[in-house]
């Protein structure tokens, strides 16, 4: 892997920190508060088009119209997916904006071979697909090996329904080409369909609305892969806007038994400064 890639830098805000550093626990979203459903389903169709397109190429047109009609009744259905987001991007002026409470929040860079290690199952980490064209995207060649398999395009067939669910998972990790600059990955829970998946949701109510999310238990994830929260935090960088002593957020740490981590953190170079 090359090193440049080994990091993903998760920005949010001085709440949310608390609750991944001291309760050891990451929150996922209900992803259509990110990007609404429409772009899960122009995914969803541009795939479906990209798929038929290629088996009509290579001399399967029955089954090209086939995959059409299976995409079309499969749209007709309402998911709901949810994911954590980071970037490649370190101490990034857009990402602070956008994400790390316009610079007065804070980032934490995780190492994503351990990222990578804890998933599993509902449980992956994509990478996001900012292109309109599918022909390149890996969903497209998991279709056509169904075909070339011989696996039935219709009823609920296991390998055709987990493959579906896959393609809905990586719906998730789909944003328009004009965000291409963000350079991210998304930590992914696609419960729907998906056996043994025995993290329970949980619901956070407001004023206004209930929110669903489902929080994944850091420590334990770790320990079945044998490491630490050290192991994963690689450092933690305090936004460029934020009035946060560097010396008490480092007593925090001590004091909650991640002293380790007190040394990694530092102060944001970015030149993004709040307003006057």
């Amino acid at each position: 892997m090359d090193d440049r890639r080994s990091i993903l830098y998760h920005y949010t805000d001085f709440q949310a920190v608390d609750g991944i550093l001291r309760c050891a626990q990451l929150r996922v979203n209900n992803v259509l508060r990110m990007n609404d459903s429409a772009e899960m389903r122009h995914f969803m169709n541009r795939l479906s088009s990209a798929i038929a397109a290629r088996l009509s190429r290579e001399g399967y047109p029955e089954q090209a119209a086939e995959i059409l009609a299976l995409f079309r009744e499969e749209m007709k259905k309402e998911y709901s997916a949810f994911a954590a987001c980071f970037s490649f991007r370190r101490d990034d002026a857009a990402q602070w904006e956008r994400y790390g409470n316009q610079g007065r929040g804070i980032c934490i860079a995780f190492r994503r071979a351990y990222l990578q290690k804890i998933t599993g199952g509902a449980l992956s980490l994509q990478t996001v697909f900012y292109r309109d064209d599918m022909a390149g995207h890996p969903m497209v060649e998991a279709f056509c090996r169904l075909v070339y398999a011989g696996v039935p395009l219709s009823g609920n067939h296991p390998e055709l329904r987990e493959t579906m669910r896959d393609a809905w998972a990586c719906s998730v990790s789909f944003k328009h080409p004009s965000f291409s600059s963000e350079d991210e990955m998304r930590l992914v829970v696609a419960p729907f369909g998906a056996g043994g998946f025995d993290i329970r949701p949980c619901y956070h109510v407001t004023k206004e609305r209930i929110k669903k999310y489902y929080p994944l238990d850091l420590m334990d994830m770790c320990r079945k892969i044998g490491i630490s929260m050290n192991d994963l935090i690689a450092e933690i960088i305090i936004g460029p806007s934020s009035t946060q002593s560097l010396a008490i957020f480092q007593d925090y740490l001590h004091d909650n038994g991640l002293a380790e981590l007190s040394n990694r953190v530092s102060l944001s170079d970015c030149p993004l400064r709040g307003p006057i």
